[in-house]
């Protein structure tokens, strides 16, 4: 007769894979614990902002290279985001001005995706409202769509934002992870602070660029190719009663104020100013 009985060692002690979760858990929670410690001796160390997208950019894609097994890499990176907002709220409190003037608020998840669920919002209808929360303090950063050609003059905030008082940058893009999907588009927007960025291991710079108001977008870009500066997109802005264009330009690297480049800008090019940058979002299901 044959043996019908279970095969014991085939079946999940489940009690012991708790306990195992268990383990796992306090373990994951006393490194937590040791890291928000270590946070809060870097907040000591006199850094002069606790914002550092650069550097949060590195972490999160050296933990996406590196991570294997079923959970989902964009799990992971959920975490890592929440974590990261949550520590950086230990060095300094934060404040977010969110530009959401469009149906579903779509900005607004993406604030919230990025800055956390406990981070404070403050949303407004106008660009302009946004920015100046942050230049009067009340806000720590800005979030603004992501400028498009077509936008009315008022939502044109990135050609007046090198003239501000205290300076602004452009210091980050969301969202950070961008999945492939067909169809429309999904929402992008750009996070707006006093302090400027800092590099990553792949960034994107922002130009803002006056030029005489004849001037083609293939002869900007011939001249910013020539210089170095080879742009990846251009957002070209002409006003009939102005004597005057201007651009705002794409170009890959951390560009800073010293760049050499931008002095060999002639020609057509009146006047170039860098708006700030920011690490390369990620794409894709395990980017």
């Amino acid at each position: 007769m044959p043996n019908t009985a279970p095969d014991t060692a085939a079946v999940p002690d489940l009690a012991a894979l708790r306990a195992a979760l268990d383990d796992i858990d306090n373990t994951i929670h006393d490194l937590l614990i040791r890291r928000a410690r270590i946070v809060e001796q870097v907040a000591l160390s006199g850094k002069p902002a606790a914002f550092r997208p650069g550097r949060e950019a590195d972490i999160v894609r050296r933990l996406v290279t590196r991570h294997t097994g079923a959970l989902p890499a964009q799990t992971l990176f959920r975490m890592w985001r929440e974590l990261l907002a949550g520590t950086t709220g230990m060095q300094s409190r934060v404040i977010v001005a969110v530009c959401d003037a469009g149906p579903g608020a779509i900005i607004t998840q993406l604030a919230r995706e990025h800055f956390g669920t406990l981070t404070p919002l403050r949303t407004h209808a106008s660009p302009a409202q946004a920015l100046n929360d942050v230049t009067s303090g009340t806000a720590t950063v800005a979030i603004l769509p992501l400028p498009n050609e077509a936008d009315a003059a008022r939502d044109a905030w990135w050609a007046t934002l090198a003239n501000r008082t205290p300076r602004l940058h452009v210091i980050a893009r969301l969202p950070f992870w961008a999945p492939r999907t067909e169809g429309a588009p999904m929402a992008q927007a750009l996070v707006i602070a006093t302090t400027p960025p800092d590099a990553s291991a792949d960034d994107r710079s922002l130009l803002v660029v006056e030029l005489d108001s004849d001037v083609s977008r293939d002869r900007l870009a011939h001249s910013l190719t020539a210089a170095g500066l080879a742009p990846n997109q251009i957002v070209l802005r002409r006003d009939p009663d102005a004597p005057a264009a201007i651009a705002l330009v794409e170009t890959n690297g951390h560009i800073q104020d010293n760049d050499p480049r931008l002095t060999t800008l002639v020609g057509a090019v009146r006047r170039a100013v860098v708006l700030g940058g920011y690490a390369e979002p990620m794409q894709g299901e395990r980017a």
